[in-house]
């Protein structure tokens, strides 16, 4: 599975802090997703619920 952040993200760092080994902040200030190991589903999922912005989606 990948967790990927579309253009609605306003670098807010939530997803990085509750998801740390899938998402990063980047460069540009915005998030960036990935693959999501196994074990760490449920965290991502967090991270994505608790967007503000439903910047995330997970494929």
């Amino acid at each position: 599975m990948n967790a990927t952040v579309n253009e609605n993200c306003i670098g807010c760092g939530l997803c990085a802090g509750t998801c740390p080994e899938v998402f990063t902040m980047g460069d540009d200030g915005l998030a960036h997703g990935g693959e999501i190991p196994d074990g760490v589903q449920d965290q991502a999922q967090e991270a994505r619920d608790g967007c503000p912005v439903s910047a995330i989606s997970i494929e």
